[in-house]
């Protein structure tokens, strides 16, 4: 399975506040990304949030298309919610209000991935 890292750029000395964010974060009730057709275009297995000092990464495993991923997430009531409520924390603004934006600022927050091992799943 692929996996995404993207990155938020954080005001230090605020790691608590971004994790009780984050703590209570709202799941989407489907795993299941529709593509534009509304036909299934892959879906995300496992999320997982991570913060230090500035750093803030969200990691995701997924199937199927990317772009797809980040338009899903863009129409979430908790992702949005998560970006509204981070904005005061953040140093960099984030243009995450519309479904455009929002994949924008994906794309520009991806880490590129520079190894990926994993054991064989049945």
């Amino acid at each position: 399975m692929p996996y995404a890292a993207i990155t938020y750029d954080i005001k230090s000395g605020y790691e608590d506040e971004v994790a009780e964010i984050f703590g209570s974060f709202r799941r989407p009730d489907s795993s299941v990304v529709p593509g534009e057709d509304g036909a299934p275009a892959g879906r995300i297995l496992a999320t997982a949030v991570f913060v230090r000092d500035s750093t803030l990464v969200r990691f995701i495993e997924y199937e199927g298309d990317l772009t797809a991923v980040a338009r899903f997430m863009a129409r979430q009531p908790g992702v949005r919610e998560v970006e509204r409520r981070l904005a005061p924390y953040t140093n960099t603004p984030r243009d995450t209000a519309t479904v455009e934006g929002f994949v924008r600022t994906f794309q520009d927050s991806l880490l590129r991935c520079v190894s990926q091992l994993s054991v064989p799943r049945s």
